[in-house]
């Protein structure tokens, strides 16, 4: 199927996305630290990061309150290359999991877990995703 060009004032894909937050050093050590996401940027109650020209940023806002309401209203996806070694280091470092790495329908591997807000995130492999999870590893 042949893509329709773009037209004059056409949205032409996704730069961003703002996670807001009440709590931000909790979220921000989440990220950082435990995710291991390199800040582009880190001012006061505002971390940025980036891969090419998207930036995923965690931010305070005044009227945002506690735990997210609907955590599952929005999920964020990690792009992974080796699902199985990315959930093993981050469930060492004291990530749970709500959905360990499950092979969808489609072929790839998709896990799924919280940030300190309640917010869901997942693990998202699309290549080399056919077979069974390495020897060894747990169920």
């Amino acid at each position: 199927m042949e893509r329709p060009l773009a037209v004059a004032g056409s949205i032409s894909g996704v730069n961003g996305v703002l996670i807001w937050t009440a709590d931000f050093e909790p979220m921000l050590r989440f990220y950082r630290d435990v995710l291991g996401l390199p800040p582009r940027s880190v001012k006061d109650g505002f971390v940025n990061f980036a891969w090419g020209d998207f930036r995923l940023s965690v931010a305070v806002h005044s009227q945002v309150e506690g735990a997210s309401r609907d955590p599952l209203r929005i999920m964020v996806n990690f792009a992974v290359d080796d699902i199985h070694a990315v959930h093993r280091r981050l469930a060492d470092a004291g990530v749970e999991f709500s959905r360990p790495p499950e092979q969808e329908s489609w072929g790839g591997w998709v896990a799924t877990f919280h940030d300190p807000d309640g917010n869901t995130l997942q693990l998202l492999q699309t290549r080399g995703t056919t077979g069974p999870p390495p020897a060894g590893y747990p169920a």
